[in-house]
């Protein structure tokens, strides 16, 4: 799945095209690498996101094509930044 679908699906970003931007923006890196937002990311993938604030790190838990709201939750978990390295 792109990353910008996956930072909407998961409602870690609320609009696409605002991930598309924080993307080819330099502002995500996927497993140590800057992505673009036609990044492709799989179960498994580290994921750190440099907003305004602190970054967030995450891992990849699912990435389905669809997904309601309640379960946007349940497609990554936050890691630590030693985590991530």
């Amino acid at each position: 799945m792109r990353i910008d679908k996956f930072l909407k699906n998961s409602r870690i970003i609320k609009r696409r095209t605002v991930a598309k931007e924080a993307a080819d923006g330099g502002r995500i890196e996927v497993n140590g690498r800057t992505a673009k937002a036609g990044t492709e990311v799989v179960e498994g993938d580290l994921m750190k996101i440099s907003f305004a604030k602190a970054p967030l790190y995450i891992r990849v838990l699912n990435t389905p094509e669809v997904v309601r709201k309640e379960d946007a939750d349940s497609l990554y978990e936050e890691i630590e930044e030693g985590d991530y390295e």
